[in-house]
């Protein structure tokens, strides 16, 4: 799978999914997910709601994804991940390794062949960027294809952007 790095606003790209590092609650919130619900367009959360309202009263769970359509975004759909707040006491690489993994597992159930990550955890959740790039990276390597030709990670500014590019570099040699 060709892997990317790029410096740029997530919900601008043209990929298939782009995924949301979203909270349990799928309402929206701030980073990326805010960023991910306003430029959606309203139809996104009230997705959002028929989800909760339907298979996740609970909301989702960290570590584990779900798709909507992307609505007024240049993608298809929005794969949802929650990842773990380090702040909190999520500190299990684990569950972060999940949020990459079932983001890759529902993007390939919908036949996409593009996605976009951003840095899920790395902002207000608290975890160190080395880690969540290692962590994304080598579930994107590890990953086997099938619709998914491209991977792509969009981080918000260049200092992110520069700690997944050296970290790609290593991992894929």
């Amino acid at each position: 799978m060709q892997i990317t790095i790029a410096t740029g606003d997530i919900t601008t790209r043209d990929t298939d999914v782009v995924v949301n590092a979203a909270n349990s609650s799928l309402l929206g919130g701030g980073g990326v997910d805010g960023a991910i619900h306003r430029a959606a367009g309203p139809k996104l959360l009230a997705a959002c709601r028929e989800l909760r309202r339907t298979s996740l009263p609970q909301g989702l769970p960290t570590g584990r994804s779900v798709a909507t359509d992307a609505f007024d975004l240049p993608a298809r759909w929005v794969v949802h991940t929650v990842g773990p707040n380090a702040g909190a006491g999520e500190t299990d690489p684990e569950l972060l390794r999940s949020c990459f993994r079932t983001a890759l597992a529902v993007a390939e159930e919908l036949c996409a062949e593009s996605i976009s990550f951003p840095a899920v955890s790395a902002g207000i959740y608290g975890w160190d960027p080395e880690t969540v790039a290692g962590i994304g990276l080598q579930e994107v390597l590890a990953h086997t294809p099938g619709t998914l030709k491209r991977a792509e990670f969009v981080l918000f500014n260049d200092r992110l952007a520069g700690i997944f590019a050296r970290k790609h570099e290593q991992l894929a040699g």
